[in-house]
């Protein structure tokens, strides 16, 4: 049976007086692909927070590998949402990527194994080839896989996404889930998105944060499930790709 790699039990938190997350209890298996979902202000960046040890409960209790998460912060990797960036600040690709390694050795210089490892993640996310281009010169979908091959460098067992189609167009966010769908085959992964169609074709568990979290497999994730998280008054856009002259039929509540 896979093991248990996350763990949150009984877990709570609180900015102030304002309840955030009540009652959290999430279990997550060794390589699932979990999407983690919910209206802005739900709570799901802030659970993503407190996995990643940036953020401490109130109550309860959260593992990561068997670990507090900031015990186990060197075998996560986390790739943040899209943020602007100076474009003319003088960045390779290469070197975004050795950003990875920091943290692994002693000194303040990059080892041939570091090089190595940087070089492997990005044949990994197929960028080998821009390698020693400027990281302001690629696309979205490009940078957003040097943030991986980054994440890939830190030799991580798990790795976390915060909204990774942001600023992609639907080619790259294609592309982008296929490298995702491989390296899951070896990494857990946990995507928080706003996305809910994206997050349910690709995932197979989704936890719905609503300050309670609730865990559905993929297959339950319908229309009125979808409701229940965002709220009445959402209106749903049912979109198959293929566009007819007559445009697209809204689903209201």
């Amino acid at each position: 049976m896979s093991k248990t790699v996350i763990q949150i039990k009984n877990m709570c938190f609180s900015y102030g007086s304002h309840t955030i997350l009540e009652d959290v209890n999430v279990s997550i298996k060794e390589k699932e692909m979990v999407g983690i979902v919910g209206p802005n202000g739900g709570g799901k960046t802030t659970l993503l927070r407190l996995m990643l040890g940036l953020l401490q409960p109130d109550s309860g209790t959260i593992k990561v590998i068997g670990k507090n998460p900031e015990q186990a912060s060197s075998r996560v990797g986390y790739v943040p949402q899209h943020r602007e960036f100076d474009p003319l600040f003088p960045v390779s690709v290469l070197d975004v990527v050795l950003m990875g390694r920091v943290g692994k050795k002693w000194g303040g210089f990059f080892s041939r194994d570091d090089k190595q490892t940087a070089l492997q993640a990005l044949h990994d996310v197929d960028l080998y080839d821009r390698r020693n281009s400027a990281f302001a010169e690629l696309s979205g979908g490009q940078r957003q896989r040097t943030l991986i091959a980054r994440a890939l460098a830190s030799s991580a067992e798990l790795l976390f996404f915060d909204e990774p189609t942001a600023n992609v167009d639907s080619s790259a966010e294609r592309n982008l889930y296929k490298l995702l769908s491989k390296l899951n085959e070896d990494l857990t992964i946990l995507i928080v998105s706003h996305d809910v169609g994206f997050v349910s074709k690709y995932v197979s568990t989704v936890v719905c944060v609503n300050r309670s979290v609730l865990i559905h497999p993929t297959s339950e994730l319908d229309g009125q499930t979808i409701q229940n998280i965002y709220g009445k008054e959402l209106a749903i856009v049912r979109h198959n790709h293929c566009c007819s002259e007559k445009g697209h039929t809204w689903v209201n509540s």
